[in-house]
């Protein structure tokens, strides 16, 4: 069994499109997630404010200073506005 790698861009449509109340066979069919596990795990990091997770690698755990994250807190804060300003665009059309 092969593990599916999710695109940034496809955990934040997914995490819009529960906001908005779809439910999770509409998600997965729309996006191609398989396993409502899935869209479980990537509310709880949303709502613990967690988003930088949404850049780890399949099988790949968060290691605290890795990656990502050694960005400024002010390019992490810029890169989540573009990335919350993209999503209301594709939820809109």
């Amino acid at each position: 069994m092969v593990k599916k790698a999710y695109s940034v861009e496809t955990k934040l449509v997914c995490i819009e499109m529960k906001k908005a109340g779809k439910s999770n066979e509409v998600i997965k069919e729309t996006l191609g997630i398989k396993n409502d596990s899935q869209i479980y795990t990537w509310m709880t990091w949303y709502k613990k404010e967690e988003l930088h997770r949404l850049h780890q690698p399949v099988g790949k755990q968060y290691t605290y200073g890795k990656g990502m994250w050694q960005l400024s807190e002010v390019e992490q804060l810029l890169e989540f506005k573009f990335w919350g300003t993209f999503l209301k665009i594709i939820i809109k059309h």
